[in-house]
């Protein structure tokens, strides 16, 4: 028996009415939805009016794709300029990011980022979301943007694919890709799943190009896309739904 089922006479509101909340259509569109087949609730498919259902409990999809409960939490992207400590409290007075978060909030930044690397950060006040979105037993994949030193050849590009040796163990990238190439600087993409300190420029630097630059352009559905750098927006129903799917809850 379903979650929903022992309490949808008495608890919750109508199905139709938590989409049209969640924003992902009218009632009237929604009711058609549901009429369709297009619309599950806790994995069972609903095909009549009037379910109630507590969004904040139940899991609920349309076309496969989840919708997230109202949000009580704050979660937000991060375009993180290069130099920034990826803290909010950093001695010495150092530029960090606590400049980018809304005054009066207090936010947590998932996983870690250099100061010399740029890109995507998440910056949240759900805490339990925080701490499995940066645990490595939910490989959330990250993908960067490495502006490395020389002309990377095919060689090593397929050394790169088929994984390295590192100091602390081996490494293998779940995708690496070039995206460009000249006699003294390539242009790498590469996305893994390790939260290891430094790893990618430690990978560069065992196959003899280092780092000139990087940046994280994306992690799990989640990408930087055009925000500008210093720029926050918040994560889309759509990138949240899937991170939450991706962590488990």
């Amino acid at each position: 028996m379903s979650r929903t089922s022992d309490r949808e006479e008495t608890e919750g509101i109508r199905l139709q009415k938590a989409l049209s909340q969640a924003g992902v259509a009218s009632r009237r569109a929604a009711e058609a939805m549901i009429e369709e087949g297009r619309v599950e609730v806790n994995g069972r498919v609903v095909t009549t009016q009037g379910l109630r259902v507590d969004p904040g409990r139940d899991t609920i999809r349309v076309d496969g794709a989840r919708i997230p409960a109202p949000r009580r939490h704050t979660y937000l992207l991060l375009n993180k300029p290069r130099g920034v400590v990826a803290t909010m409290d950093a001695p010495e007075g150092r530029e960090t990011l606590a400049q980018y978060v809304p005054r009066h909030q207090r936010l947590y930044h998932v996983g870690r980022l250099d100061t010399d690397t740029e890109g995507l950060i998440i910056l949240t006040n759900d805490g339990e979301f925080a701490h499995r979105l940066a645990h490595p037993s939910y490989e959330v994949r990250k993908t960067y943007l490495v502006d490395a030193e020389g002309l990377i050849d095919d060689r090593v590009l397929h050394r790169l694919e088929k994984g390295l040796r590192l100091e602390d163990g081996p490494i293998r990238p779940d995708r690496v890709g070039l995206v460009s190439r000249g006699p003294s600087r390539t242009l790498v993409r590469i996305t893994l799943h390790s939260g290891r300190n430094r790893i990618v420029r430690r990978m560069m630097d065992s196959v003899g190009h280092p780092v000139r630059r990087l940046a994280r352009i994306g992690i799990g559905p989640v990408r930087l896309g055009d925000l500008a750098s210093g720029g926050t927006r918040e994560l889309t129903r759509e990138e949240l739904g899937t991170l939450l799917d991706l962590v488990g809850m």
